[in-house]
This record gives structure tokens, sequence and C-alpha cells, in this order.
């Protein structure tokens, strides 16, 4: 009884370990499978994915002893995506001829209905097998596990045997397990294809927004150089006269702009000028009204235009002694320039605010219209000393406005100093402006040139900024009558 006893022992332990030996390969196989689904199945990641199936396949077939097995994959509407063959390969006519009629009449077709393992203990004897003409007939047991995500048929897992009754419960336990792990690697496999998918959209997307921005930028950078165009490529040379600006953009192309310009009766024109907001929309008004300053205060002739009288714009001006008619004929391009962008462009509601002088240099008297400028301001050794402020409205808000015409005399020595208000709103890194008190006292310090005055703002300017974005455009222009 001892003996027997033992031997059952014996025999139950060797059980446990084949069974143990088994599940051990069974998850070295759900390993490898897990490993390869977790590839991004492009072309070749799924040929190592298929790869690892097939050695499933075989290995299913050495675990059952199976004589042969395959592997039908089907996607989500049911079409054959592939098979495996355990051992070689079909021929294509074999497989499209197997495929159909067994997923159609064969056992295949009664998993896919059912949805549940089809286990055929004799084919002879089940009408689920469907023996096909001109074939063998050696397979007697039949196992078909459905590959199953949910309710979804994923594929199904076929193996044969030459002999009645092979497959045991055991058996098909084991092929549930490895069908339930070839149903999640064939699942994520899915999953991670659509997952690669968008990241490619989502490159493709990349390249061509990248390729826009690159445009953009190209045209951008034209409209840069055009707008820079339009400022001017050399400041006139005066005997007795320093002119000295500044210009940075907050943006590649800017709102502000400045000039200086010959005019008729041995006059210069200046302007500083700030259109409303910034950009492109700004920099294209910018081009529109300096090019109308120039025209309609004479420094270009058109045919049909650039002869102006004092009555053309009905401006209002100073005494006739304080300013000559060139000077007033001038100054009517402010009004013109206003009249024609509030009846042409009123309803885009763009507005520049702009300071607009003309200097007689051999004498330094200057007429000029200040139109909802920031004050231009004059300075001289002992500190500012005029403070030219608004003389009328910001040009281009409404049709038929007054512009009142004022002068005053540039001594020999004084510096006359316009500026944008990215000047006083130049923003810290802690959120703080400049400010005109900020700027005031650079002005009242002692400057003996007009080129001193540009870099000392500068430079306090670079100072206050440091490395903040800037926040606006920055435009300088600084005229001195020399002693």
């Amino acid at each position: 009884m001892e003996i027997e006893s033992l031997q059952r022992e014996v025999n139950r332990l060797k059980t446990e370990k084949e069974a143990l030996t088994v599940k051990s390969k069974l998850f070295e196989k759900f390993a490898a499978m897990s490993h390869s689904c977790c590839q991004l199945p492009s072309t070749a990641d799924w040929e190592t994915v298929k790869a690892t199936l097939q050695k499933t396949l075989q290995f299913s077939t050495e675990l059952t002893g199976a004589e042969d097995g395959n592997l039908v994959l089907m996607d989500s509407d049911g079409t054959v995506t592939d098979f495996i063959q355990a051992h070689g390969d079909l021929k294509q006519d074999r497989r499209i001829e197997l495929i159909g009629r067994v997923l159609n009449e064969g056992i295949g077709g009664w998993v896919s209905e059912h949805r549940q393992v089809g286990l055929i203990g004799d084919t002879l004897e089940d009408d689920r097998w469907l023996f096909l003409p001109h074939q063998p007939q050696t397979d007697r047991s039949v196992l078909a596990v459905p590959i199953l995500k949910c309710d979804e048929l994923l594929g199904i897992l076929t193996l044969t045997h030459p002999d009645p009754d092979h497959f045991s419960p055991q058996f098909v336990e084991q092929m549930q397990a490895t069908s339930d792990q070839i149903a999640l690697t064939l699942e994520n496999a899915r999953l991670y294809g659509r997952l690669d998918e968008s990241y490619r959209a989502l490159d493709r997307s990349k390249q061509k927004e990248e390729a826009y921005s690159r445009a953009l930028d190209i045209e951008l950078e034209k409209a840069r150089q055009i707008q820079r165009d339009f400022l001017p490529d050399k400041i006139p040379k005066l005997s007795n006269w320093e002119i000295e600006t500044y210009f940075s953009p907050a943006k590649k192309v800017s709102g502000d702009f400045y000039d200086v310009f010959s005019l008729p009766g041995n006059n210069l024109g200046i302007v500083i000028a700030d259109v409303a907001d910034k950009g492109v929309g700004s920099a294209l008004y910018m081009a529109l009204i300096i090019s109308l300053i120039r025209i309609f205060s004479g420094h270009i002739s058109l045919h049909g235009f650039g002869n102006f009288s004092v009555n053309n714009g009905k401006t209002e001006s100073a005494p006739a002694h304080c300013a000559t008619p060139d000077q007033l004929g001038a100054l009517n391009a402010v009004k013109l320039t206003n009249d024609y962008i509030a009846h042409e462009h009123g309803k885009e509601g763009m507005f520049a605010t702009l300071f607009f002088g003309v200097i007689y240099p051999a004498t330094g008297n200057m007429a000029y219209i200040n139109a909802g400028h920031e004050p231009v301001f004059v300075v001289n050794s002992t500190g500012i000393v005029k403070s030219l402020k608004s003389t009328g409205p910001a040009v281009g808000m409404l049709h038929d406005m007054k512009f009142r015409v004022e002068q005053i005399k540039i001594e020999p020595g004084d510096i006359l100093i316009g500026y944008t208000d990215g000047v006083t709103e130049a923003v810290g890194p802690n959120g703080d402006f400049f400010t005109r008190k900020r700027l005031l006292s650079i002005l009242e310090q002692t400057a003996s040139s007009a080129s001193e005055v540009v870099a000392h703002i500068k430079n306090s300017l670079s100072a206050h900024v440091h490395n903040a974005p800037p926040s606006d455009d920055i435009t300088l222009l600084v005229v001195q009558h020399l002693p």
C-alpha cells in the first residue's frame, strides 16, 4: 500500500511538474507576444508581430501534440486579413479555397457564428467538418478556438490531429488562454497602429505647419524690407544741423515711422508718427501715410498733384508772419492725408498720431502740426526749454478736422527730440513702464549732441527692459541746430 501511495504521489508530482512546465512555456510565449505587440506597427513591425504569432502557433501544436494548425486573422468587418500556417505555407489558390469554404461552411464558420470553442472528436461523425475535394482525409480530431475581444471576432486558431478524440479538456483550456493572449496582442497592435497613424498624421500636419511658418516668415521678411525701404535711406546733410534717428520694431513690421526730406523753398520736413495697433495692418497704414505726406507736402510731384495752396485744406494757422507760404503749403499735407484716410478707409477705424515739422534751416524757424502725438521737446544746455504739445486730433479719425499750425525758432545749440509712446511704455521684466518721468529726467541732463541724446535714451531703455520681450515699437527722431 505504501508503495502504491508513493507511486501516486510521484505521478502527481510529475503531472504538476509537467503542468508547471507548460505554464512556464506559455508565459514565455505570452511575454514574447506582449513585447512584439508593443512595437509601433509599421510594415516591418507587423512582420515582427506575425513572426511571433507563427511561433505561438507552432508552440500550440507542440503543446497539444497536434499535427498541424493554422491561424486566421480578421478585421472588424469579418474580412480575412492574414492566414498563418503552423508548418510550411499554402499556395495562394489553396489558401483562398481553404479560407473561403471553411469560414462559410466548415468548423470555422460554426465558430464564427457561435463565438464558441469548436471541438470535434471525430471528423467522420461531425457535420461541422468540411472535407475538401482532392485533399487527403487525414484529420480526425479538430480544435477551433475563437480569438475574441469582447464580442468582436479577431480570428480563429485551429489545430488538427489524425487520431480521434485527441484534444483533451486540458488542451482546450490551454488554447483558450493562448487565444486570449493572441486577442490582446492583436488588439494592442491595432491600437498601436491607430496611434502610429495619428503620430504620422500629426507629423504631416507639423511639417505643413512648419512649411507654412517658413513661408510666412519669408513673406514677413519681405514686408519688413519693403517697410524699411519706405524710411529714408539717407538723412539730408545740412551745414550746422545734426539729425539722428533710432527705429526698433517690436515685430518684423511696425506701425511707427519717421521721415526726413527736402521741401520746396529750401525747407526740411521732419515727421515722426505712430499708427494705431501693431503688426501687418498698421505697417500697411504706415506705408500709406508716409507716402501721402510726402506727396501732399510737395516732396514728390505727380501729374495733377504737388502744388497745394494754403486754401486747399483750410488749415488753421498762426499769424502769417510766423510761417512762410511754403511751410504752410507743406503742412497742408496733414489735412489732406486725414481727409483721404477718413473718407477712403474710415471703416477700418485706423488712425495715426503724427508730428510734422517744416524747418527753414537758414534761420531755424519751424512751423509744425502735432496731430495727437506725444509732446516733442526742445532742450539746450539748461534743460527742457519747450514742449510742443498737440495742435489737432490724430490723423484719419474723422473727415474735415482742423489742425492748428504753430511755430518756434530752433536756436543754435537747441536739440529737438521726437519719440513714440513705445519709449515711455517700454515694459521691464517686472511689468513696470519706462514712463515719461524717466524720459524727462534724461532730457534734463546736459547733452552736447543729437547722437549723445539718442545713445543716452537707448542705453536707459536697454537697462530698463533688460531681457523682457519688446512690448511696442520704439522710434526716436532728434534734430540739433549746431552752435
